[in-house]
């Protein structure tokens, strides 16, 4: 045999053929690079579910704000920021001293009405004044026990007292500053620590989606694992016409390890199935994915659910072909056509 293939080859056969497996090794490296890579994922069962994005602060359910109701120096404040009050107990007093000396202007006008009255009521009853001296004299005895009683008032408005029984959540003001009269300038928070609740801003479009008793997973970057949990409580009736959200309030449970004040984002969840087909969000280009089989792909027309960030629910993906464990190109690419041959990536094989 070998003997008949050096009479047809010649002398050195090697010399021939080895430019002919040289091209066909060429080509076959060829047709293979030519091919696209692609990354494939398994598509996979689990639990779908649709939510409504909101941002939120953690308060409490039972607090009120301390606020001054005159711009006036703070000549006494409390050091009582995380300590128990009772109602009506002066936690900051303000200057009074301009209205002290009004009151004592005020008081020694009255007492001299007082004796104009008592001087003319005896006049009167020895018949030598009229009675109407009398009355004018007791007009303006009244007035100005009017007077000293709104004064007496202004004083009391300036000693800042507890609204409720609660505790001091925070203090802001010194001795010596001027107290505000504006929203922003409050000088303490005083509540409850427990219940705790979240206040949040759902935006307009979601909001019809939102009812009370709903579950509400939470996000804080102080907590690296699972979601805490709030519940629904209640949706303002009326929403702002210039932000477009509605203000919602979350309740959380008693052991939740959130503190008064922190930011939080929130996912409402609307609706849950379990065990639904997912692929990833990005696998999905123009209501299809690309399912690999035997290194060739296949588009594959799919009806979407629930869609999320990451994942997307298929809700016939059966009846399309596509079932749990196929492989499909993710993330979707453009140029692929049906039966493609493609070399296969770095993505997560089944």
């Amino acid at each position: 045999m070998l003997s008949k293939m050096r009479e047809v080859l010649g002398p050195r056969p090697w010399v021939k053929v080895a430019p002919l497996l040289i091209a066909a090794v060429a080509a076959t490296l060829w047709l293979v690079n030519s091919r696209p890579t692609v990354d494939v994922v398994a598509v996979t069962r689990g639990k779908a579910a649709q939510v409504v994005y909101a941002t939120g602060v953690v308060e409490p359910v039972v607090w009120a704000k301390v606020s001054a109701l005159q711009r006036k120096r703070i000549v006494e404040i409390c050091r009582c920021e995380g300590r128990e009050v009772q109602k009506g107990e002066v936690l900051a007093r303000l200057d009074d001293v301009e209205e002290k000396a009004a009151l004592t202007e005020l008081m020694a006008r009255r007492n001299r009405i007082q004796e104009d009255v008592d001087r003319t009521r005896g006049l009167v009853e020895r018949n030598v004044t009229s009675r109407v001296a009398l009355d004018e004299k007791l007009t303006q005895l009244r007035e100005f026990e009017a007077r000293i009683a709104a004064q007496r008032d202004r004083i009391y408005d300036l000693q800042l007292r507890a609204p409720m029984d609660g505790i001091v959540l925070r203090r802001d003001g010194e001795v010596g500053e001027i107290a505000g009269i504006t929203s922003s300038d409050v000088l303490m928070w005083v509540g409850q620590p427990k219940p705790l609740r979240i206040v949040a801003d759902i935006n307009e479009e979601d909001i019809i989606k939102v009812s009370p008793g709903q579950k509400v997973l939470l996000r804080h970057e102080s907590q690296s694992g699972a979601p805490l949990l709030a519940t629904v409580d209640s949706i303002t009736p009326k929403g702002d016409p210039a932000t477009k959200t509605f203000r919602s309030y979350f309740l959380l449970p008693d052991d939740t390890p959130l503190k008064i004040g922190m930011s939080v984002e929130a996912n409402v969840v609307v609706r849950e199935v379990e065990n639904a087909l997912l692929v990833p969000a990005e696998a999905v280009a123009n209501g299809q994915v690309w399912v690999v089989e035997a290194n060739r792909v296949r588009p594959v027309k799919v009806r979407l659910g629930i869609t999320g960030s990451r994942m997307v629910e298929v809700l016939d993906g059966p009846e399309a072909g596509l079932k749990e464990g196929q492989r499909v190109v993710s993330p979707a690419r453009s140029e692929l056509t049906p039966g493609a041959r493609v070399n296969l990536g770095g993505g997560k094989l089944p």
